[in-house]
């Protein structure tokens, strides 16, 4: 497996496994079915509600610890460092795990800055190897990095081939923040499956659609989570380390960006009120 090398040294894969979206009494399977096909990230996150299943499924693999890389997400709590440090436990204990290869503030909401300094003492305990933040804009991220002492290792943001965040990512590049896409099929939204740009491309590689998406990904350095609970897809979405896109490809598939989000800006008034009155049971 490809990986990357965070800004503090930790190696994270390339490639993984998200299961947003993913209901409890599916997860636990399909964590299992990516596994067996060479996953090692799973990405999952508080407020999916499904956590145990994804610690179910690692239990009962059989793969060492060491050789796994977890991911999960704080939702907007209530202020307060010892709120995150509570919700932190919440997660760890429901994954079965005792620390946590990557944390992340799931939302730019609320009293993050409580969050991020309860989570840089998480990370210099050892509990999680690595933060970072999800959904931050620039002004927001660098906000951060700025006025506090240890600099986000992602960003996990909608990134796909019609929302491509190029200067956003060289901004993120600059700052030792690596980039991470959630959506990278935009769920098929604008066709993307159907793309007949992308049809060409993967035809002169025998590869699908998801497949040169994924790949388009990854050789612009993009860690890249794809979903399914099907696994014939999810051993397709794994099989894209042997082939590479000429440069003709790359820039075809960046006329596709409309720099625009195919769900929702968090810049909407109504957007941010939904979010930060939502609390977890």
């Amino acid at each position: 497996m490809q990986t990357v090398t965070l800004n503090n040294g930790v190696e994270m894969p390339i490639l993984g496994f998200g299961v947003y979206q993913v209901g409890p009494e599916e997860t636990e399977a399909a964590v299992s079915a990516a596994l067996a096909a060479g996953y090692r990230l799973i990405d999952t996150a508080a407020a999916y509600g499904n956590e145990e299943a994804v610690g179910a499924a690692i239990a009962t693999s059989g793969i060492p610890r060491d050789e796994l890389f977890i991911t999960t997400k704080l939702w907007v709590q209530d202020p307060g460092e010892e709120n995150t440090t509570r919700a932190f436990e919440t997660s760890l204990r429901k994954l079965g795990l005792d620390y946590l290869d990557l944390y992340l503030i799931h939302q730019p909401f609320g009293d993050y800055y409580a969050q991020w300094r309860a989570m840089e003492k998480l990370n210099k305990d050892g509990r999680a190897r690595a933060i970072g933040v999800s959904n931050f804009a620039a002004d927001r991220l660098l906000d951060l990095i700025i006025n506090n002492e240890i600099t986000p290792a992602v960003n996990q943001i909608e990134t796909n081939p019609f929302h491509q965040q190029t200067e956003y990512h060289e901004i993120l590049k600059a700052e030792g923040v690596q980039i991470e896409a959630w959506g990278p099929f935009a769920e098929g939204k604008n066709g993307l499956f159907t793309n007949s740009l992308l049809a060409e491309i993967g035809a002169a590689y025998d590869k699908s659609v998801a497949q040169v998406v994924l790949r388009w990904m990854i050789q612009r350095g993009v860690v890249v989570i794809p979903k399914t609970v099907n696994p014939d897809r999810m051993a397709q979405n794994f099989d894209v380390f042997d082939f590479t896109l000429s440069d003709d490809d790359m820039a075809k598939i960046a006329t596709l960006d409309e720099a625009t989000s195919q769900f929702f800006d968090h810049r909407d008034p109504q957007m941010v009120r939904w979010l930060s009155a939502r609390r977890l049971s």
